[in-house]
């Protein structure tokens, strides 16, 4: 019989919820640090002059009067809208393909549908730049138009967003009723209305939520304007000119603030959407497995590898690209412009920072995303909600406003924090805190599946709560700890918006290092560089593929029936 303590409690239990209640309070005060308290301090410098006196919304006057700014809003517009209205129906039918009909080959076509994920944004501009530039290829295909402006920035972004919609489009495909289309079938109504009246409405929330995506990624993204966007300014070119060219860290600072509220709007909104979405499949549902149709199956098979041959197409642009020695005069192959000592100053150094980085940011990062989604699911107390509300936070936020807010309060004078200014450390916080909302839905997820009994069960033997968390909820969430791992590895390895304003001289990254490259006039080095960059996002996803096979058998047996 177990002994209790004096009033029926369980001393343990007791010391385990408080050690609870302070790992809450603890995440609750890292994300209070990494992210609010820097977006304060952005947000209050857009109200300052450059003396730091208080001069109300005279700098969002000053924006708005000048139009060379406020056309940008216009511009930033426009791209993210075409874009939008380009890549939703073409991952909305690339995904049709993969989800509802019978095309071979639907591994292979899904993992040609991921490669941009593995790309830094920068480099379909600069493949774009070799087959449609002053020089390109097949420039004669844009019948006089430039590359260097809307038309390259909308190209580019297609590429970049692609698969980001095809990923949301392929969930919400995949979950179908198959009675309704029965119930279509013995009805006989045609294939067209069954489109239009099943199909389509069923996956309307994706719809929404994969145009909302598109719209916040095009509206953010700072590497492909800065590359091919030449005069057709955008609000993300704006910060980095106002900061880095003018050093008007006052009204790089507005627009900045500017650039939040579309992002903004469009996280809302799709929430707001989200909140609506019903069950598509209940406990009488019959899933929905596609029938052989030969016509239909060679024509989606035509436009998958349609799409697949321009996305491996503008990869292997880039490749190209890296390899000749002199474009368009000396067509020979080679690796002259690996030697990234020739073209920028940290040559190769620029590389390891990434993987240093990248290591660090999916080691430290996993573990706290993971053990606060833990504390926020399996603790108790009303903290639990205001973490998951801060943990949303970032999703709505530009990586490029983010690192400008780190600008603002660690190197703020009398900052405590202010020793983390211009190390790795802050690049590894600053990217954990921007890539922190998938990571930390990813994890909630996999612990909502966790039956609450296991921890009832632990506290009823008095097991401690971090033991249970490590021999039960770590290995039955394995497969989720993995997939934020590659997922903070990947990104971290390829974003240049969050770190673009906080690297120095000792930390600077390979993603940096594509655009000063780009700036310099070597093109070439800077394609060298991203294929590198690509090269190591999908050695390390590859990796993790046939590594996780084996550490999924030994720790997912229990799935097996």
């Amino acid at each position: 019989m177990t002994v209790l303590a004096e009033g029926g409690r369980r001393p343990g239990i007791d010391r385990d919820a408080w050690v609870m209640r302070a790992g809450v309070a603890g995440i609750a005060l890292a994300l209070f640090l990494a992210i609010l308290l820097p977006l304060w301090s952005i947000l209050s410098k857009s109200f300052e002059d450059r003396s730091g006196a208080f001069v109300g919304l005279a700098n969002y006057v000053r924006f708005f009067a000048t139009p060379s700014l406020a056309d940008s809003i216009l511009n930033s517009l426009f791209v993210a809208g075409m874009t939008t209205l380009l890549v939703v129906p073409l991952a909305f039918v690339y995904a049709y393909a993969l989800t509802r009909t019978c095309v071979p080959g639907k591994k292979l076509l899904a993992g040609i549908a991921l490669v941009p994920i593995l790309s830094p944004s920068m480099l379909p501009a600069i493949a774009l730049v070799y087959l449609f530039g002053n020089q390109g290829m097949i420039r004669g295909l844009l019948l006089g138009e430039t590359i260097y402006g809307p038309i390259g920035i909308v190209m580019g972004q297609v590429f970049y967003c692609f698969p980001h919609a095809v990923l949301i489009l392929t969930t919400a495909l995949s979950l179908a009723d198959a009675r309704l289309y029965e119930a279509a079938q013995s009805l006989g109504t045609n294939r067209r209305r069954v489109f239009f009246t099943v199909t389509l409405p069923s996956a309307k929330y994706g719809l929404a939520s994969a145009s909302f995506v598109v719209f916040t990624l095009v509206m953010t993204d700072f590497g492909i304007p800065v590359v091919i966007g030449g005069r057709f300014n955008v609000l993300a070119t704006d910060v980095y000119k106002q900061v880095m060219g003018q050093q008007n860290f006052q009204m790089g600072a507005v627009v900045a603030v500017i650039l939040v509220i579309p992002a903004l709007a469009s996280f809302v909104v799709d929430r707001l959407v989200q909140r609506r979405q019903v069950a598509l499949l209940g406990a009488r549902s019959v899933p929905l497995i596609p029938q052989p149709q030969a016509g239909r199956d060679r024509a989606m098979l035509a436009f998958c590898a349609a799409v697949g041959f321009v996305i491996l197409g503008i990869l292997g642009t880039a490749i190209f690209a890296s390899l000749v020695k002199l474009w368009p005069y000396n067509l020979s192959l080679g690796f002259a412009n690996y030697i990234f000592d020739d073209y920028d100053a940290d040559g190769w150094r620029s590389y390891w920072n990434s993987l240093k980085m990248a290591a660090a940011t999916a080691i430290i990062g996993t573990a706290v995303v993971f053990t606060g989604a833990y504390l926020v699911e399996k603790g108790k107390g009303a903290g639990r909600q205001v973490v998951h509300l801060m943990a949303m936070v970032p999703l709505a936020v530009p990586g490029l406003v983010l690192g400008l807010a780190y600008v603002f309060f660690f190197n703020a004078p009398g900052n405590p924090l202010g020793f983390l200014y211009g190390t790795m450390a802050l690049l590894v916080i600053c990217t954990i805190a921007h890539f922190y909302t998938v990571a930390h839905l990813t994890a909630t997820t996999a612990l909502k599946q966790l039956d609450p009994e296991f921890e009832a069960v632990s506290a009823s033997l008095q097991v401690p709560f971090w033991r249970t968390f490590l021999k039960v909820t770590v290995p039955v969430c394995l497969p989720a700890i993995i997939n934020i791992a590659i997922y903070l590895f990947v990104n971290a390895m390829t974003t240049v918006s969050a770190v673009i304003f906080i690297y120095t001289a000792q930390t600077k990254l390979a993603s940096v290092a594509i655009v000063n490259m780009n700036d310099s006039g070597a093109i070439a080095a800077a394609a060298a560089m991203a294929v590198v960059v690509t090269a190591t996002s999908a050695t390390v996803k590859l990796a993790e593929t046939l590594v996780s096979g084996v550490l999924l058998r030994r720790t997912q047996r229990w799935r097996a029936r």
